[in-house]
């Protein structure tokens, strides 16, 4: 594509501003390419998620300011499926049993992992998918008094 005397090479995926953008506004693609960083950033911390040193409120707030912000980066512009919605509930909960640890079960005598009703009861705040869906509309509330004759770029 040529605009004045630049030249624009057509490709099928680049980087932006930290988002991964695709000629097919692929959100699939977007969510995988978070999920490196999200993974490499669990990993450092999840020693400290599991400490018995630490409270959990502690540990909450540890995934509340390091974890949640590297994957939530941009996702006001996502528009998830239900199956992105899906993988990124996964994560929590994985995260969320690393917190709260296993259970006792009195029945069986025998420790057991936490279900996803006892890890929503325990975690009181707002899950990654409504997180993410509140900010989205934080986002266009922002944007919508802008009005169609005011342009994206430079008019700050």
């Amino acid at each position: 594509m040529r605009i004045d005397n630049s030249t624009f090479e057509r490709v099928e995926e680049f980087k932006y501003l930290g988002t991964t953008l695709t000629n097919q506004n692929s959100i699939p693609e977007e969510v995988k390419s978070r999920l490196r960083p999200r993974n490499a950033c669990y990993h450092s911390v999840q020693n400290l998620l599991s400490s018995r040193l630490l409270s959990k409120n502690l540990k909450i707030k540890v995934y509340r300011t390091i974890i949640l912000p590297v994957f939530l980066c941009g996702c006001e512009t996502w528009s998830l499926t239900l199956r992105e919605e899906r993988k990124l509930r996964v994560f929590e909960n994985m995260v969320l049993r690393r917190i709260f640890g296993p259970r006792w079960d009195e029945v069986t005598g025998e420790w057991r992992r936490l279900h996803n009703g006892e890890l929503n009861d325990l975690y009181s705040s707002p899950n990654i998918v409504r997180v993410i869906k509140l900010r989205r509309m934080r986002w266009a509330g922002h944007v919508a008094p802008m009005g169609e004759e005011r342009g994206v770029i430079g008019s700050w």
